[in-house]
């Protein structure tokens, strides 16, 4: 705990810009506390007093939950925590602090303007964004001011930032994690999972936040797994660092057992259209900003109000045909999974570009569909997914997402744990 304290108060790291607040009396008391515990064979868990970070949706008693705003400031603190994060303290991890964000989660890049965005750890030196929105959290593990960080991903928050960082990214299937205690952005698509440095560090994590008893990655192996690799959509506008790790990623497997199909999946084709009008997030987020955007306008980053406010324009008749297309959309697409254990997919199909490139409007929001459009399509189809990293040492940070059908996590982790044997040793 010390040592991540003293990462985190280091004039020359990204402490000031990865935490938006550091707990650190009770962090070292609680510390202590769990020694004790341990002591007295009384430890709640195996997982007793390591530190990990919350990102800044959640409800922590005692404390302001801001969603990385400043128009949240002044909202009382939370009269009791979210149900996660009681399961966490359960099981004795010990909450070292709240991560900084994109606001209210709305972008995929990692950028704030009213706290700062902490830099990569990949050339930190020439600025690159962490991706988002679950910023802090991927830079605390990175720095070691965290083991573990627990974020939220409504198309991709977890396993942007874990593929342009190097950790792994899970997104659960929603509702497997309960949301109580936590800022929404879009209720048919938040769900809530972990960053960390390993599939198991990420496998122990979801159980305690689903609730669970951890999934056996023991004897979990490629050989004979079926995976698809859709040609469709997912593949489009691949930088060449992105596609020369992802074929290499696939012969690696292939060579290690696994059974690997090129197939259509022309439905991905249609997602462009299902979403034309704004998809959810605008109109699930417009219903709970709307009040708040009245009286505090001009607070918001401009770049996350307008994508709010686009959900002002969405009609009740507009949202019901989104609902239907949506379950046309994970009808279609789970009868072509069925007979895979799983879709292979780059996580972005870009490396962590420069802040400093994204400054104009345009380019803000073209990078920012890139990094989401691949792990957004998850999201839609209420599944699971994966992020490893499939970079080799020195080149540039890449992920591997794995997916699965709703439902499926367990059997994704375990798949999961066995492709990132693979893809980073060949």
């Amino acid at each position: 705990m010390q040592a991540c304290l003293d990462r985190i108060e280091d004039p020359r790291g990204e402490g000031r810009t990865t935490f938006l607040h550091v707990d650190k009396g009770a962090a070292l008391a609680q510390a202590d506390a769990m020694d004790l515990l341990r002591a007295n064979g009384a430890a709640p868990s195996p997982y007793a007093g390591i530190p990990i970070s919350i990102k800044d949706l959640f409800d922590i008693a005692g404390q302001i939950t801001r969603a990385g705003s400043t128009v949240l400031a002044a909202r009382p603190a939370a009269s009791a925590d979210a149900t996660i994060v009681a399961r966490l303290r359960r099981a004795g991890f010990v909450l070292i602090g709240r991560t900084n964000m994109s606001e209210f989660a709305f972008s995929g890049l990692g950028l704030n303007p009213h706290y700062g965005t902490p830099r990569n750890p990949w050339q930190r030196d020439e600025g690159r964004i962490p991706g988002g929105s679950s910023s802090g959290a991927a830079i605390s593990v990175t720095d070691s001011m965290a083991h573990g960080a627990i974020g939220t991903d409504t198309g991709g928050s977890c396993r942007i930032p874990a593929a342009f960082t190097g950790l792994v990214g899970f997104k659960p299937t929603a509702r497997r994690v309960a949301r109580e205690g936590t800022i929404p952005l879009s209720t048919s698509l938040d769900s809530i999972g972990p960053l960390a440095r390993s599939v198991a560090c990420c496998a122990i994590l979801d159980a305690v936040l689903a609730n669970e008893a951890p999934v056996d990655l023991s004897d979990s192996s490629v050989a004979g797994l079926r995976f698809a690799v859709p040609q469709t959509f997912v593949l489009e506008n691949m930088e060449a660092d992105v596609a020369a790790h992802f074929e290499r990623s696939l012969a690696r497997l292939s060579a290690a057992g696994a059974r690997i199909e090129e197939i259509e999946l022309r439905e991905l084709a249609e997602i462009p259209a299902i979403n034309a009008k704004g998809g959810f997030s605008p109109a699930e987020s417009y219903s709970w900003h709307r009040s708040l955007i009245e009286t505090n306008a001009a607070d918001y980053d401009p770049r996350v109000l307008t994508r709010i406010q686009r959900g002002a324009t969405q009609s009740a008749a507009d949202y019901i045909e989104l609902l239907a297309a949506r379950k046309a959309f994970i009808a279609a697409v789970e009868k072509r999974m069925a007979r895979f254990d799983a879709l292979l997919i780059p996580t972005t199909p870009i490396v962590p570009p420069r802040i400093d490139s994204l400054e104009s409007d345009a380019e803000f929001f073209r990078v920012n569909g890139l990094a989401l459009r691949n792990p957004a399509v998850i999201n839609l189809l209420d599944g699971c997914a994966l992020s490893i990293p499939d970079h080799d040492e020195g080149e540039p940070p890449t992920g591997l997402m794995l997916c699965c059908r709703g439902g499926q996590d367990r059997e994704l982790l375990r798949h999961g744990a066995a492709a990132a044997a693979i893809v980073r040793h060949g």
